[in-house]
């Protein structure tokens, strides 16, 4: 069963910028840069014939391109523990708009809705071995990161398959958004994800 979730991915330069800021915080676990991406939604493990009829939803959805503009850095914790490091985008309302284009697709073919709110970010590094005093110095020390804004043309459907370290990310079915054809380079769509 394919493990999947609808994300943006970056283009190099920005996770060039991203990159640069890893490092420096004892216990993190770092993302490699080839994982870098926003998520509009997580599915998890499906069903083949799901995963088709997810592609087909996803392919029906109509959205303008827009700039993405990454804003400051954060964290996110459970239970009183922090568990990630990101870097936040800010909610703009063409991504907003994606993003819930993105959530009525999946339900209309049978998904459960999206529990979490959506809070749209970059996530740099798992922080669950990290001591809490040396995140908050960290976000605080690069909280003004504002790298120029990038322009989105497509989204994606992701694989997720887990490993050792790191989960691998691949992009099975590209998704061009209206007006970004000449953007995306398309990736043939996966039969039978």
């Amino acid at each position: 069963m394919p493990r999947l979730f609808v994300a943006l991915p970056l283009p190099d330069r920005l996770r060039d910028q991203l990159a640069d800021l890893a490092g420096g915080i004892p216990g993190a676990r770092w993302v490699p840069p080839e994982n870098y991406h926003l998520t509009l939604r997580f599915i998890g493990e499906i069903e083949g014939w799901q995963a088709d009829e997810v592609d087909e939803a996803l392919s029906g959805i109509r959205a303008r391109p827009f700039d993405l503009t990454l804003s400051g850095l954060d964290i996110f914790e459970k239970a009183g523990r922090i568990h990630s490091l990101h870097v936040k985008a800010e909610r703009g309302e063409r991504l907003l708009h994606l993003q819930s284009k993105v959530e009525t697709a999946l339900q209309r073919v049978g998904l459960p809705p999206e529990r979490r709110r959506f809070a749209p970010h970059v996530t740099l590094a798992r922080t669950d071995r990290a001591a809490p005093d040396k995140l908050i110095s960290f976000v605080q020390a690069h909280n003004l990161f504002r790298p120029e804004p990038v322009a989105i043309g497509h989204f994606c459907l992701f694989s997720s398959r887990l490993g050792k370290e790191q989960a691998h990310y691949e992009a099975e079915v590209d998704y061009a958004l209206t007006g970004a054809a000449d953007t995306a380079a398309a990736i043939p769509r996966a039969a039978g994800l």
